[in-house]
């Protein structure tokens, strides 16, 4: 019998969203509830008080921390952590899974346990199903985690089935480590995205005496559409007579589509670390008190809300505030973010026991995704004031279609004028060169793969090739990957810096690579399989001395900006360089010029995929071998092209003189790609 006494008193007949009540041994608990994360007996930035006031009904704790730091002997001084902490309300422990995941480094998982290093005093610990279940006891929480192996959720197969039945043994060892205490037990579905896996670990869990079961595993790496589409997978695994808990979810629009999806129980640092960084939820969406918008607005921060913050603040009062830096900000942001969080359960609920979530879901999903972009009030006409989005010659600019692109002002220039940057640097470069099929063992491929990025700019591409690595990694695993090298040549790192002073318009900078490019010039993947290195200079005085390459990325400024780039002579350099190794190049601009260029460099050229207007962009190949083996299979140059070079004004440089030009043609003309049609 569970020790939580659940009762389910409404599911909605056109959503799987449910309404339960179930008693803990410090009071009954409503869902849906969501759970403020106090990690280590306390709520950052709050108190037991604001908790209380803001609607808060369970707290949860971490067993990770507090077993490093008070430490056990503190908590059976205290007869517990409601005494030790003054929360006479229900606690959910978690067991210290997640964050010995987080540690990959400092940890080694066993059969027995993890084994790991202490972040407070150096000390070896091991916290193994029975230690874990102990320590939960010494603190007294009401709701108890089962230990589990916590792994990324796009972790491939073999991996996550390990994982799930280490997680399985685990548990039963659990169940057995609490005997006959009255604490509340959960278990915890496992799986990663893997829809078999996931489903035959809710079996094997429901069969076993827990009190509840927890959906572990996500917002670890997913996406939101692989999140929603797992979760909905689980519930409808899990028995109907039992709480489920999402773990580490999430935003506001996160937990109302688990909600509609059969999920109770919620907990997440979110609503505290966002208030945090200066980012408060209303029903409209999150208003960043930042910006200069509200340095003047007497309103407060959401109409209508009657937590103390928007009771008593105004949002210039919270804007001051949170540009000084000053903690009492961060306390009472998060007083409403809490409030916000709470209101939101209760509504839910309200909407569920009327049997309304269907329309109450419909009409909130839109609203809680909105951004601050969307929450403009009264905006201070006084020019000068916001931060500047220029450095040295560079400036953001962003188009009618809202994503944003670095702009050279001397030249006009626009990096990935055409399209979404992501978007482009995916489709010319990453699919078009079929990285992730190459990035796997080949047989006769040579050891590591690498990739030139000739033109870092604001890193688009570099970061399109590193995602597409990750992407590999975690379907396939490091041992049947090839490693990979992206060496970057920048001579100007402005755009980078400047993109990354503004990484809200640049979502692909939102990763700690590119910050370490510009601190330390490389940065290495936490596999070993990937180095990101930069040669920060002129290209040309870096190229015979990098590692020959198997893809180049060229990406400069155009012929006009920087012509020193485009010449025949640089082209040659480079095809020089990489000898009898197999290279093909790739490059955004399909001028008769450059590709004159390189077929007089003796690259074979054809045309390459079309982004955005352009019909097509440019393809070139240090080997005629390169050109036949392609994944995107080129049709090389041909006799129609070459009858339009023939008939053009400009078939060669303008700086050459009448032999040399006469020279240059013969050198097209006997092209061995030509050899049949001349």
């Amino acid at each position: 019998m569970s020790r939580l006494n659940f009762n389910l008193e409404k599911t909605c007949h056109n959503s799987r969203a449910r309404a339960a009540t179930f008693q803990t041994l410090h009071g009954p608990v409503q869902t849906p509830v969501f759970m403020p994360v106090g990690t280590q007996a306390t709520v950052k930035a709050q108190t037991v008080e604001t908790m209380k006031a803001t609607g808060a009904s369970v707290l949860l704790a971490n067993t990770y921390h507090l077993l490093l730091r008070p430490g056990p002997e503190v908590f059976k001084k205290f007869g517990g952590i409601h005494r030790f902490m003054n929360w006479d309300g229900p606690v959910l422990t978690d067991s210290g899974g997640f964050q010995i995941f987080s540690l990959p480094a400092e940890r080694a998982m066993k059969e027995e346990g993890a084994r790991f290093q202490s972040y407070v005093n150096g000390d070896f610990y091991l916290l193994s199903p029975e230690s874990s279940i102990e320590m939960q006891k010494t603190i007294g929480s009401d709701i108890m985690m089962v230990l589990d192996q916590c792994i990324p959720s796009t972790a491939p197969y073999a991996q996550a089935e390990a994982a799930m039945e280490l997680t399985h043994r685990w548990a039963q060892r659990s169940l057995v480590a609490r005997g006959d205490s009255p604490a509340a037990l959960f278990g915890i579905v496992q799986g990663a995205c893997h829809h078999d896996l996931r489903k035959k670990s809710a079996a094997f869990l429901r069969e076993l005496p827990f009190d509840g079961l927890a959906i572990g595993g996500l917002a670890v790496g997913e996406t939101h559409a692989e999140r929603y589409e797992f979760t909905e997978a689980v519930t409808n695994e899990l028995p109907k007579n039992l709480p489920r808990y999402l773990m580490g979810v999430g935003t506001p629009i996160d937990i109302l589509e688990a909600v509609h999806r059969g999920v109770d129980m919620f907990d997440c640092i979110i609503p505290g670390q966002l208030a945090q960084r200066g980012v408060a939820f209303t029903a409209r969406g999150k208003v960043q008190l930042r910006r200069l918008t509200h340095k003047l607005a007497e309103a407060p921060l959401e109409a209508g809300c009657a937590c103390t913050t928007c009771q008593n603040y105004s949002r210039a009062y919270l804007h001051h505030l949170v540009k000084a830096d000053e903690m009492l900000g961060w306390h009472l942001l998060g007083i409403h973010n809490f409030a916000f969080y709470h209101r939101l359960m209760r509504e839910m609920r309200t909407a569920i026991l009327r049997d309304e979530f269907s329309a109450f879901y419909e009409n909130n999903r839109l609203q809680l995704g909105r951004s601050d972009e969307e929450n403009v009030i009264h905006p201070i006409k006084k020019r000068g004031l916001a931060r500047a989005k220029h450095l040295g010659d560079y400036d953001i600019v962003t188009g009618p279609a809202g994503y944003s692109s670095i702009r050279q002002i001397s030249s006009g220039e626009v990096m990935h004028s055409v399209n979404r940057p992501s978007d482009e640097a995916q489709k010319l470069y990453v699919e078009q060169s079929g990285l992730a099929a190459r990035l796997l063992q080949q047989p006769g491929a040579e050891a590591e793969l690498i990739i030139w990025d000739v033109g870092l700019g604001a890193a688009s591409n570099a970061m399109a090739a590193l995602g597409c690595f990750e992407k590999v990694l975690a379907e396939h695993g490091a041992a049947a990957l090839r490693p990979m090298r992206i060496i970057s040549f920048e001579i100007d790192l402005d755009p980078l810096k400047l993109a990354a002073k503004f990484a809200s318009h640049f979502p692909h900078l939102r990763h700690g690579a590119p910050q370490a490019i510009l601190e330390e010039g490389r940065w290495s993947h936490s596999s070993g399989m990937l180095e990101w290195e930069l040669c920060s200079g002129d290209f040309l005085t870096f190229l015979e001395s990098s590692k020959a390459p198997d893809d180049i990325y060229y990406d400069p400024f155009s012929a006009k900006t920087d012509t020193a780039l485009w010449t025949t002579e640089v082209f040659g350099r480079l095809r020089l360089h990489c000898g009898l190794k197999s290279a093909a190049l790739y490059t955004y601009t399909s001028a008769t010029a450059v590709r004159v260029a390189l077929l007089a460099a003796g690259f074979f050229v054809a045309p390459g995929v079309g982004t955005g207007p352009k019909a097509d962009t440019t393809l070139a190949f240090t080997q005629l071998a390169g050109a036949l083996d392609h994944p995107s299979q080129p049709q090389l140059l041909g006799a129609e092209w070459l009858g339009r070079w023939r008939r053009s004004i400009s078939k060669s440089p303008a700086n050459l003189t009448e032999s040399e030009r006469a020279v240059f043609e013969q050198r097209i003309e006997a092209h061995p790609q030509f050899k049949e049609v001349c």
